[in-house]
């Protein structure tokens, strides 16, 4: 049936990416390799020396200690083609963030030249005339008082706290200490309330 879409699925796995893959996995049988002889030239060394052929045995561990040496360079080899490819991978990620970053500062400058410092203060000088040109017409719409008037305000204000309110006249006389009638506040009765017609 094929693709449900029609759309073929992309690799993510590029062609450096593969040819560093397939040394790798080289290397790696070229390790197993080495590792299943050194294994047969032990047991083959074991072997000799059990049948006196000591020379011989000794030689066998040469070759064996070579391809040990070469075992462990393999190792290096491995590992130094498994951190290539971690750089490769991480250089990649800095060429998109710096592409990134290249494409961000084309749109700061293009907005840089629509939108200068002097354009920008232009505006805000403006804003500030509307604005207090809004709060003069709010002041007239609303009637406000004049410095004058609140002056006169504060001057009346003063005069009135100043005068003499007529208040009664203070008893002269001692007030009796408690009234003979009256009965003590907790029984006295309730006045009636009246309601309001």
């Amino acid at each position: 049936m094929g693709n449900l879409f029609g759309r073929k699925r992309r690799s993510r796995v590029t062609e450096q990416d593969r040819a560093v893959l397939q040394q790798r996995d080289k290397l790696r049988q070229y390790q197993k390799r080495l590792s299943l002889g050194l294994e047969r030239e032990r047991a083959l060394a074991r072997q000799l020396l059990k049948e006196g052929k000591k020379e011989k045995a000794m030689l066998l561990l040469k070759k064996k200690r070579y391809q040990e040496q070469l075992l462990d360079k393999t190792d290096n080899q491995i590992s130094n083609l498994e951190r290539m490819v971690q750089d490769i991978e991480f250089t990649q990620i800095e060429m998109k963030v710096i592409e990134g970053l290249k494409i961000g500062n084309e749109c700061l400058n293009k907005m840089h030249q629509v939108m200068s410092i002097e354009e920008v203060e232009r505006i805000i000088g403006e804003t500030q005339d509307a604005v207090e040109y809004q709060r003069q017409i709010d002041e007239i719409l609303a009637g406000s008082l004049t410095e004058e008037d609140e002056d006169a305000i504060l001057e009346e204000l003063n005069t009135i706290t100043q005068e003499q309110l007529e208040l009664p006249d203070v008893p002269s006389e001692p007030l009796p200490e408690e009234p003979p009638e009256a009965a003590p506040i907790k029984n006295r009765p309730k006045p009636e309330l009246v309601a309001a017609s």
